[in-house]
């Protein structure tokens, strides 16, 4: 099936997990699409089969709390930033439930974290204004960056290069294989004192960055020239709430929920939304992701900790 206007208007909600006490923080799809993995402030990681619809396995991290989850190469690992004790990076076996590694160094909370899409690098960003650089292999930090405010950070589809957005003004692109000598592309945006970045997303074809805001709109870039592309705004969002925006993985849509309970999905070429969908949310919409392989895709919301699956309707609901 491919995706369309009228298959995005059709997606309904297909099932409702529970299995929380507390806010879903964060979630991530396996590479391969078969399962996705939530992190929650009731410090609970809980993994979900994508093809069978049901929660796996639950497990704990209740000395160090964890916030931000990332699968990495294989579908039995990933790394997650903590929210308890200190600020250490933290790359578990799903497997056993045991630590592989620890990569200790950011002095405030990682609210950025981006997996390398080729190997075993991936980069974080903190409120101690730092970004660094790790290869899972090493518990070393593989290489720092000082910035002047908090950074939003993500890898580019190749994980060529990776981009950083620094005091939400202005986005840097570096590459991986010479960062220390500075950005090679800065692009400057207009700055808004209403909102601060929350977050940074390359498309799939690597041509657009899309860069989240807790304020009321999102920006779509280009991620050659960093022009503006469009800004899309119309959903709620008045109490600024980090809320996630995702691509569709044909780079085609933008989807970001809103603070009451829908999402919106724009167009990316042409800037026109396309669909509001109302599932069952009853509040903020802070989590959203589109499957990578398969046409489904997943949110949370921060009242009654729902987290949630949508399918499309056959055939769409026009």
């Amino acid at each position: 099936m491919k995706l369309t206007d009228s298959v995005l208007r059709s997606f309904r909600v297909a099932k409702v997990f529970r299995e929380n006490s507390d806010k879903i923080n964060c979630f991530d799809f396996s590479p391969n699409g078969e399962t996705v993995i939530s992190s929650s402030d009731d410090d609970s990681i809980v993994l979900y089969d994508c093809q069978e619809g049901k929660p796996k396995r639950t497990l704990y991290s209740k000395k160090y709390g964890v916030d931000l989850i990332r699968y990495t190469h294989a579908a039995n690992t990933v790394v997650y930033s903590s929210n308890k004790i200190d600020d250490t990076i933290r790359y578990l076996s799903l497997h056993d439930n045991k630590y592989i590694r620890y990569f200790p160094g950011h002095s405030k909370r990682v609210v950025a974290l981006s997996m390398s899409p080729v190997d075993d690098t991936f980069i974080s960003g903190s409120l101690d204004k730092t970004i660094r650089l790790w290869d899972l292999r090493s518990p070393n930090c593989q290489g720092l960056m000082h910035l002047q405010g908090k950074p939003v950070c993500s890898f580019d589809p190749e994980g060529l290069i990776f981009a950083a957005g620094v005091n939400s003004e202005m986005v840097k692109l570096y590459d991986l294989r010479s960062f220390d000598k500075g950005p090679f592309a800065t692009f400057k945006m207009q700055y808004d004192r209403t909102c601060e970045w929350t977050g940074l997303k390359f498309s799939n074809d690597g041509k657009l960055i899309l860069i989240s805001t807790n304020g009321s709109f999102i920006r779509l870039i280009d991620a050659f020239k960093g022009v503006v592309m469009h800004t899309f705004g119309g959903y709620a969002n008045s109490k600024a709430v980090t809320l996630e925006a995702s691509f569709t993985p044909d780079s085609q849509f933008i989807m970001i929920g809103s603070e009451d309970g829908k999402i919106h999905v724009w167009n990316g070429e042409s800037g026109i939304k396309v669909a509001v969908l109302d599932g069952k949310h009853t509040g903020p919409i802070t989590c959203l992701q589109f499957n990578p392989k398969f046409m489904t895709f997943a949110s949370a919301c921060s009242n009654m900790y729902l987290f949630v699956i949508w399918l499309p309707c056959s055939p769409p609901i026009m």
